[in-house]
């Protein structure tokens, strides 16, 4: 009886250190987890333009784990293969159909221009949209000349509607006519606030998300545009986590359109 009553105890003590331990491991891991703040303060969706030339920024692309939308121009070596990549990494994919700027640029092979005739733009942007087989919306590369002219619009904008496709407008037009015809043709719309990249500089590019963060908080929701290159992930890899300890939330571009 004696051996029986000391075996006893010897069981709840071991039981008892088990149950201590495991509130002591639960705990710990409690701490581990970062607490999301209550309420949003707004919502960001942040694009990464000009992909398909490399895959050069694959690696550091890898360590960034929240939604942004990339944005592949067509017909590169790599478009392809980086629309199917992008996609299994989680990331949102859209293609960056190029277009006539009223500058005098180097342009993109079969960029759409102005006084092109329909059927050779709706054949641009089916071989396009080829390339980049898994996008679900369409951006201008340039086209500051295109995105003001209400014809050459009116056909692109008729393509993506046929294939269900949104438009985001980078907005490098003041007198863009974009807003009000996908109004008019109830196509997902959305529109650049802020270029986030206009130079290299980190800090620079630190204060350029500063201000789109601001404008989040103002209206509840703002685009940001930057580009495949290396400085902008790496400052984006350091501040996204800041963002969403202060309650921003990071969503894809087609979390952002509207169709009114």
């Amino acid at each position: 009886m004696e051996k029986l009553k000391w075996y006893k105890i010897a069981i709840f003590i071991l039981s008892l250190l088990v149950i201590i331990q495991a509130a002591l491991l639960l705990n710990l891991w409690r701490r581990k987890i970062p607490k999301k703040p209550l309420v949003t303060k707004g919502k960001i969706a942040i694009v990464l333009d000009d992909w398909g030339y490399n895959e050069n920024n694959l690696d550091i692309l890898k360590e960034i784990q929240c939604p942004m939308t990339m944005s592949i121009l067509p017909n590169l070596p790599y478009s392809t293969d980086l629309a199917k990549k992008l996609k299994v990494m989680g990331f949102e994919v859209i293609l960056h159909l190029p277009m006539e700027p009223v500058e005098k640029y180097k342009l993109e092979q079969n960029t759409i221009m102005t006084d092109m005739d329909e059927t050779t733009i709706q054949n641009i942007i089916s071989i396009a949209l080829e390339s980049v087989p898994t996008a679900k919306g369409v951006s201008n590369h340039m086209g500051s000349k295109a995105t003001a002219d209400l014809r050459t619009m009116s056909i692109v904008l008729k393509e993506l509607e046929k294939r269900g496709l949104y438009f985001l407008d980078s907005f490098v037009a003041s007198n863009s006519v974009c807003k009000n015809l996908t109004r008019k043709m109830r196509i997902g719309f959305a529109s650049r606030d802020i270029f986030i990249d206009n130079q290299s500089d980190p800090e620079y590019i630190k204060g350029q998300i500063y201000k789109l963060k601001k404008r989040a908080r103002i209206y509840g929701r703002a685009i940001g545009i930057g580009h495949d290159r290396r400085n902008t992930l790496e400052v984006l890899k350091q501040v996204i986590p800041e963002l969403e300890r202060e309650g921003y939330e990071l969503v894809f571009v087609s979390g952002l359109i509207r169709r009114s």
